[in-house]
């Protein structure tokens, strides 16, 4: 026979088992949360969709990706899918207080507008034919 009973390395186990799942139920409760996301609300996105529409009709722009995270969310616009992003539109709560939440920012990192104003950020982008007279 051999010199370990099955019976005793079950009860063992079994206590070990209820001790580890005590700790696991104990420490999942003092697990801090997760900070939540930021993320663009529809009227937002109503308002970014529709310069975006406007751009893609004129053929200027041809895809975008939408990015959240902790600190900001970001709305990029590519000319093409495999390029980088010409235009990224930021909304960064931290900085609503400072009435400067949202920034439209060009792909060489030179933030072209900030302000607190979604529709007159977005201004930047309509830009539109104006006649100069000389």
């Amino acid at each position: 026979m051999s010199e370990t009973d099955p019976t005793i390395t079950s009860a063992r186990a079994q206590v070990a088992d209820s001790q580890r799942d005590a700790a696991i139920t104990t420490t999942i409760g003092k697990l801090p949360q997760p900070a939540p996301k930021t993320f663009f609300d529809r009227r937002e996105l109503a308002e970014i969709l529709a310069v975006y529409g406007r751009k893609v009709a004129s053929g200027e722009w041809r895809d975008y990706a939408i990015d959240d995270g902790r600190d900001k969310a970001v709305f990029s616009v590519f000319r093409r899918a495999s390029e980088f992003p010409l235009y990224r539109i930021e909304k960064n709560p931290r900085l609503m207080r400072k009435q400067a939440g949202y920034a439209v920012v060009a792909a060489t990192g030179l933030i072209l507008k900030r302000g607190s104003d979604l529709r007159r950020v977005l201004g930047v982008l309509d830009t539109r034919l104006r006649v100069i007279s000389p």
